[in-house]
């Protein structure tokens, strides 16, 4: 996991940038931006969601698309990873990782999505 202090790339001029698990939104309902591993680890943990991908996408050697699951909400469809895994593929793609800590109204968010700055048509 040495690639855990990585920068955010790309431009996020309306996501807060966390850098530590010390660090949280300004208000609820803020998107957030880290590639903390440290971050996005507690921030999974805390809904006890697990590391995941998606069986058959897997590109060389790696796992591919990644994912996590919640309990409750239909994980059949995902095959379950060790962190170790999930983070090597998050940091080999160079992935930002937003989310949401709380929703707009103040409740608990599992809102989060995977970005690659790289890419044109995201």
């Amino acid at each position: 996991m040495a690639e855990q202090d990585r920068p955010v790339e790309g431009e996020h001029k309306y996501q807060q940038h966390i850098g530590s698990p010390d660090e949280h939104e300004e208000r609820p309902g803020r998107s957030l931006i880290t590639t903390d591993h440290d971050v996005i680890r507690q921030w999974a943990e805390h809904r006890k969601a697990r590391p995941a991908t998606v069986p058959g996408t897997e590109h060389e050697g790696r796992a591919g698309v990644l994912r996590f699951d919640f309990p409750g909400y239909g994980g059949q469809d995902l095959q379950e990873i060790s962190w170790d895994d999930w983070f090597e593929t998050f940091d080999a793609r160079k992935l930002n990782f937003i989310y949401q800590e709380h929703t707009k109204d103040g409740k608990e968010s599992n809102f989060f999505r995977l970005e690659n700055p790289d890419r044109e048509d995201g």
